[in-house]
């Protein structure tokens, strides 16, 4: 009896014992912040470790889509009339961007490396074939126009030679000729007389089997927010492009890894040589990519807005105090002075004069918006889409009869989407992952229902001990009797 008893409240005792540590450990949250330290020290660019080999050949196939705008009145363009283009793509590559000449530098805390980008074209999954034609803005004219529109005697002197080639402002060119290249027949000529000039011109000339040069990645072993964060590029810890400190910034990731134990309300950084510049990303919304909980990050407006919304872009205006407007960024300066101006696809969060001065700009969020998808437990990359536009200065030059009375335009050429899905073999590694944190996470949990239950196990223990004290005292008075 005095065994059953103490067995009874042993079960009581237990009971209370475990809902007090599950509502410590909930309340603590120290099964979480376990996992969070394990996950922080395997994350490292590490030989061995998975987070390197993602980091030195991305598993997921990662594609290069482009979108052309063929312009069809180049006649009326010319009398002033409005751009009128139509969207043609996508025109598919294959990307290949492995790290190479891996070094691991400082006792392991930084490695170098190039990331030469290789593009294969994907005729199955393009629109057509590179031998396309597109007709577009003459971006070798307008570059060498804008260059001396200043000097009269240049000026006259090379559009006399562009007259007798019959080059105007618009010139038309097969897809491969566009992105990789062509000999263009004017800078050739100019070459006779500038040496340094390129007589080829295309918007990714050089650009495949090639690389931006190289960078010095931290590898996350000193703090784990460091992780494949960019020290250095091609030598330089900053820019110099730009007309402010804060601009000329290197911050952030090279938008292929990012830090794990990532949270809601932090900035995801990115470094983007192609737009020159330093970038950032905010929190949007959960997202399930193959069954993988994510947080999707977006390019918010203020991004590329202008330093009257956003103050601290201000150094972005180039010559100082020559800002174009929300939604653009003049790269000029570190494009060879041609006048490229970037922007996300069909103008989207510019400015609508932007979208207006051109016929066949249709801006949509979900086609057009730049969106970063990561598992915040490992920071891996789940889902992502760069997009971006690439266009062209166009304006009325006096001193070259080439630009008639075209009115003052940022014409769109090309829009590039640059997308990676998480590949299968991933999903299966990343789902052990995530099923491992939901059992450690729920164990408090755990503990809490086994509480309850054995709490409930002792309240019927008890019932069943007070019966048989009530049936006997009933039947004492019948025995006097």
């Amino acid at each position: 009896m005095l065994l059953k008893t103490c067995c009874v409240y042993g079960t009581g005792v237990f009971s209370m014992l475990m809902l007090i540590l599950g509502i410590a450990l909930a309340l603590s949250a120290v099964f979480p912040h376990l996992l969070q330290s394990f996950v922080k020290t395997e994350v490292v660019l590490k030989n061995g470790t998975d987070a390197f080999e993602a980091w030195a050949d991305p598993p997921a196939p990662i594609y290069m889509q482009f979108y052309f705008f063929n312009l069809t009145n180049p006649t009326e363009v010319l009398k002033g009339e409005r751009p009128a283009v139509v969207e043609l793509g996508p025109y598919t590559y294959r990307e290949y961007r492995p790290m190479e000449d891996v070094a691991f530098l400082e006792n392991g805390t930084k490695v170098a490396a190039v990331n030469t980008k290789t593009y294969i074209f994907q005729l199955n999954m393009s629109r057509g074939p590179e031998s396309d034609l597109i007709r577009t803005v003459n971006i070798p004219a307008v570059t060498v126009m804008e260059m001396f529109k200043d000097s009269s005697i240049v000026a006259n002197l090379i559009s006399a030679y562009m007259k007798s080639t019959n080059e105007g402002l618009f010139s038309t060119h097969t897809v491969g000729e566009l992105l990789w290249g062509y000999e263009d027949g004017l800078l050739k000529a100019l070459k006779l007389f500038r040496p340094e000039l390129d007589d080829v011109f295309g918007l990714f000339y050089k650009s495949n089997a090639s690389n931006d040069g190289q960078y010095v990645f931290f590898t996350g072993q000193q703090n784990y927010k460091d992780f494949a964060r960019v020290s250095t590029w091609n030598g330089e810890s900053s820019l110099s492009w730009w007309t402010s400190g804060e601009c000329n910034m290197i911050n952030g990731t090279n938008g292929a890894s990012f830090h794990p134990v990532i949270t809601k309300n932090e900035l995801l950084r990115i470094f983007s040589s192609e737009l020159c510049r330093s970038l950032y990303a905010k929190y949007e919304d959960d997202v399930i990519v193959k069954g993988i909980p994510g947080y999707r990050f977006i390019l918010p407006s203020e991004v590329f807005a202008n330093k009257s919304v956003n103050p601290a872009n201000a150094g972005f205006c180039v010559p100082a105090e020559n800002c174009l407007g929300s939604g653009l960024l003049n790269v000029s300066v570190c494009k060879q002075g041609a006048p490229i101006i970037m922007s996300s696809p069909h103008f989207y969060q510019a400015d609508a004069k932007f979208a207006q001065s051109v016929f066949g700009m249709k801006p949509v969020k979900e086609h057009h918006e730049t969106t970063i998808d990561v598992n915040p437990l490992t920071g891996f990359l789940l889902r992502a889409a760069k997009r971006l536009q690439i266009n062209v200065y166009v304006e009325q030059i006096e001193t070259f009869s080439q630009t008639g009375n075209v009115r003052t335009v940022i014409f769109p050429v090309v829009y590039l989407n640059e997308s990676v899905l998480i590949d299968d073999a991933s999903v299966q590694k990343l789902h052990t992952v995530v099923v491992e944190k939901n059992v450690v996470e729920n164990i408090p949990f755990i503990l809490i229902g086994l509480g309850i239950i054995l709490g409930g196990v002792f309240m019927i223990l008890m019932c069943r001990q007070k019966v048989p004290q009530s049936t006997v005292a009933e039947r004492q008075p019948l025995l006097s009797s």
